[in-house]
């Protein structure tokens, strides 16, 4: 329809963006972790996937003109509760990949006044169409730091260890 209030092209690019953080990893790399509670890759991934999924389902309630609060998510235990660590990244960056393309197609179809439409998130505020797809894409790029910092920390593991 109309210009879009979102970049829909650097919407997309988180894919390709999660793909250049872990280019080069092997598949013990991606499963790394610094401690029992923290994430590894693999997991990062799947929660970006599953956080896909949910801002998915919030885009439509709202286009919808839902006035249910937007869900929140328990993210540690959906990464824990489908063992999140045994998944191939590839095919979790495939769903994530397939959900962006299918929201891209969405986006490409709304009006000014769709962008707009607002709902009440989980913690009470309101947020807008644009709100919602401009908040999926800080936090993958908060999570590329994340992925960075996993890096780092099995690096100086392996480095200590001897093992490089």
């Amino acid at each position: 329809m109309s210009q879009s209030p979102v970049s829909i092209d650097n919407y997309v690019r988180t894919h390709d963006l999660l793909q250049e953080a872990i280019a080069g990893l092997s598949d013990e790399q991606l499963v790394w972790k610094a401690s029992e509670k923290s994430w590894s890759v693999t997991e990062v991934l799947t929660h970006l996937a599953d956080h896909n999924l949910v801002v998915s389902f919030r885009l439509r309630e709202v286009l919808a003109g839902s006035e249910a609060r937007l869900p929140a998510f328990s993210q540690d235990e959906w990464v824990a509760g489908q063992r999140a660590n045994s998944a191939k990244a590839a095919d979790v960056l495939e769903a994530f990949r397939a959900l962006l393309l299918y929201n891209s197609l969405l986006f490409r179809r709304l009006s000014p006044e769709d962008w707009n439409k607002s709902g009440v998130n989980f913690k009470g505020l309101t947020v807008t169409v644009a709100g919602i797809a401009q908040a999926f894409i800080d936090h993958v790029h908060h999570h590329l730091g994340q992925i960075e910092r996993i890096r780092q920390g099995e690096k100086s593991s392996r480095e200590s260890s001897g093992a490089v």
